[in-house]
């Protein structure tokens, strides 16, 4: 039976990470929005709370009904989490007299705490709230402090539920692993036995279970995502996965013929359709992101529908959709409202008579990954950078045309090759370029010109949740550029993106 933490999101940008941290810990975490909590928690052993943007005394701050926690599970509460709960039992919360954000360190541990077990005084932690609990219901006991919040943590009293005031799933608490870790294992009592073994021996079972002896169409994209799907899957039910390429004109350079080359001795049944007219039609004077990714769905859909008759009896879909896709893609109340949809997630249209099968939306990128390796596929394909389903048409901001589509192409093909060349594209999580809808004046030879802009983008990433820019080596940047304007007619401007996510995100569009 597959034991599981969940983690009640109330908006907070650090949710995704301590999930992250969970699961390193080999643990085994679903994010759940506060206001669609599943009904049955069952296989639970632990509840974490997580923090959020809003503060407890507001009149729409995020509410849960804590008597279906409390007292029934070990429950975690993190920041805003241990304020709900600390006002919901009798105590007070009250505004810091100033924000309390950054480095802080515990000045009182109470040793003999489960929670705390192994941390030791003066252990640095990260602050980001500007509430502070100022009072404690007679049954709380404070566990910790910090010289300038008194109620840094607290446990109640002949119970498995604890709260801490600071952030222990950032890099910046020094034992805020080890503190999870007292929590899962000690607390919660987890085995930590969800490993990529285990994940595909399960997986492969449910699969078998689930699909019997029906027939599964699913899209080969390349990427990592859709290669370990199609490994699962086959190995589940064989022959009877049907993979399907799709060249709809947005891939980089010769992406369509290196990809089904480099599938020929996996063993699977592919077949490669060549749609490039049909989505690019689609697309001519869409300009919004949005409505981009739409036409690119449903496209998509009808281009499988199309396929899938081909396939006597088939009757699912199978989709590489992973757990980023599935939590950008839920809508919470507040700042974790959908960033944007995926054309891989959610139903579909009912002409096309299919169910959906998705053996990876549970995983974040880097356990994709790890179940991949011990599925036996190749290095080249695990260590591929992330690509997105819509392809090239949102990194050409504004309108898709067939031109564009040309220029961005050769361009990024000399930026990824110039990073593979320089031993950096195994650094880099993800890099590409994008056409940005500004012309501006240059000079090639003794003549004027107005030509277009491209901008790269790398970054340095874990699972995509959140990206810190890569500080690539300026004489590689200097090539990359020299090369592309050179090379690439059209283009007389290169500029390097050094945002980070959050705020910006990965993709432009």
């Amino acid at each position: 039976m597959l034991e599981k933490i969940i983690i009640i999101d109330f908006g907070s940008q650090f949710t995704q990470l301590i999930a992250r941290r969970v699961r390193e810990l080999n643990v085994y975490c679903e994010i759940h929005p506060f206001n669609n909590i599943p009904e049955t928690l069952s296989d639970v052993k632990g509840i974490i709370f997580s923090g959020s943007p809003y503060s407890v005394r507001q009149e729409d701050a995020p509410q849960i009904d804590l008597t279906r926690f409390h007292q029934k599970f070990p429950v975690l509460a993190v920041c805003y989490g241990a304020q709900y709960l600390a006002q919901h039992s009798g105590g007070q919360v009250q505004p810091s007299s100033t924000r309390e954000y950054g480095r802080a360190n515990l000045n009182f541990v109470q040793s003999a705490s489960k929670l705390l077990k192994n941390i030791d005084l003066n252990s640095q932690v990260w602050m980001s709230h500007g509430d502070t609990i100022t009072v404690v219901p007679e049954n709380f006991e404070i566990i910790a402090s910090t010289d300038s919040v008194n109620v840094a943590g607290f446990h109640v009293k002949n119970s498995d539920t604890y709260a801490i005031q600071f952030h222990p799933e950032v890099t910046h608490s020094t034992d805020g692993k080890q503190l999870l870790e007292n929590f899962l294992v000690d607390i919660c009592g987890c085995s930590q036995n969800w490993t990529a073994d285990a994940f595909v021996e399960t997986t492969i079972a449910a699969l078998q279970e689930k699909l019997g002896d029906d027939k599964v169409v699913l899209g080969l994209s390349g990427g990592v995502d859709s290669s370990v799907a199609a490994i699962l899957l086959h190995k589940a039910i064989g022959t009877n996965l049907h993979c399907i390429f799709v060249d709809n004109g947005l891939l980089r350079k010769d992406e369509y013929a290196a990809v089904l080359e480099q599938y020929k001795h996996l063993g699977l049944n592919i077949k490669g359709i060549d749609a490039k007219d049909r989505f690019l039609s689609q697309l001519a004077g869409i300009k919004d992101p949005e409505l981009k990714r739409k036409a690119i769905g449903r496209v998509f859909i009808e281009v499988f529908d199309d396929a899938a008759h081909e396939v006597q009896d088939v009757k699912w879909l199978a989709q590489g959709t992973i757990y980023p896709d599935v939590i950008e893609s839920i809508s919470v109340k507040g700042p974790s409202a959908t960033i944007k949809s995926h054309h891989n997630v959610g139903g579909l249209p009912d002409f096309m008579k299919l169910k959906v099968v998705e053996p990876l939306n549970t995983l974040f990128k880097d356990e994709v990954r790890r179940v991949g390796k011990s599925l036996g596929l190749e290095a080249f394909i695990l260590g591929r950078h992330p690509f997105p389903g819509p392809g090239l048409a949102i990194r050409i901001l504004g309108d898709v045309t067939e031109e564009k589509v040309a220029i961005l192409q050769e361009a990024d093909a000399i930026y990824i090759n110039n990073l593979k060349e320089a031993g950096l594209y195994d650094q880099v999580w993800q890099a590409g370029a994008i056409f940005l809808p500004v012309q501006s004046v240059g000079v090639m030879g003794d003549e004027r010109t107005y030509e277009n802009v491209i901008c790269l983008r790398a970054v340095e990433s874990v699972d995509g949740m959140t990206a810190d820019w890569c500080h690539l080596p300026y004489p590689v940047l200097a090539k990359i550029s020299n090369e592309i304007i050179n090379k690439v007619k059209g283009i007389n401007r290169v500029v390097y993106d050094i945002s980070s996510k959050p705020p910006a995100t990965i993709e432009w569009e």
